[in-house]
């Protein structure tokens, strides 16, 4: 379970998070959702403690991440870009190497790493240079990156951002297995129907604020609106809206 509470956080000039308070359940998927400069991916930021916030709190799993930044993060899968792989590593070397960081033995890492290679069937390129991988074959070596260590929570920063359709796919089913094994998973996107197919709860958020919570039904009963896009614009103001 991930919990914000009260976050404020001012970059330059900019307010970018401006007493941020929600939650992410486990068992759910959860979607930050927002016009460009809303916030989120500062939120994220902070919540994996690459931010520091200037008050509030962020908590994963009780864990206070201004307090225990390590313990914190053992609790944390953040999914990267697919895109920044390390080329010269093969996949299992990769996710070895980020297992270790987590605090695994090489042991243990080993062992994670086979595990999660067999979970997502990157067996046939597990030995291959990452170079020249596909989009769908770069996502999956990311996301084994992100929960090789088995964390509770799993947090996606526009995760669908550059991938093909098929990837899209892949990494949708994929997060519906998460929610079902019981993670909490935690992604902002800018994509509707993304958000609608898939979050169980969706947290709207305008210059660094919540504008609104509730399922892809319930904003859309909110705001009177037939579709998530229609209610998502009527939340947080045409203007800002058509500027996004």
């Amino acid at each position: 379970m991930i919990t914000v509470a009260n976050l404020t956080k001012k970059i330059g000039d900019v307010q970018a998070l401006d007493n941020l308070s929600f939650s992410a359940e486990n068992g759910q998927i959860t979607g930050l959702l927002g016009p460009n400069g809303a916030g989120k991916t500062t939120c994220l930021r902070t919540l994996f403690g690459l931010l520091k916030p200037d008050s509030g709190t962020a908590t994963v799993d009780n864990i206070d991440v201004a307090v225990d930044p390590i313990g914190a993060k053992k609790q944390l899968g953040l999914f990267p870009d697919p895109f920044g792989l390390y080329e010269r590593l093969t996949p299992r070397e990769y996710i070895s190497f980020f297992a270790e960081l987590s605090g695994m033995t090489r042991k243990q890492a080993k062992e994670a790493t086979a595990n999660v290679i067999a979970q997502l069937k990157l067996e046939d390129i597990s030995d291959r240079r990452c170079k020249g991988f596909s989009q769908g074959q770069r996502m999956k070596t990311a996301l084994a990156q992100a929960i090789v260590h088995q964390p509770s929570n799993i947090i996606l920063d526009e995760p669908t951002r550059g991938l093909d359709v098929m990837s899209t796919r892949l990494l949708r089913d994929i997060l519906l297995q998460l929610k079902a094994q019981g993670h909490c998973v935690l992604f902002s996107s800018h994509v509707m129907q993304e958000v609608a197919a898939l979050c169980d709860r969706v947290i709207v958020m305008a210059n660094g604020k919540v504008v609104a919570i509730g399922s892809p039904d319930e904003l859309c009963q909110q705001t009177g609106k037939d579709s998530l896009e229609d209610a998502f614009i009527e939340l947080i103001g045409t203007d800002e809206g058509i500027a996004a």
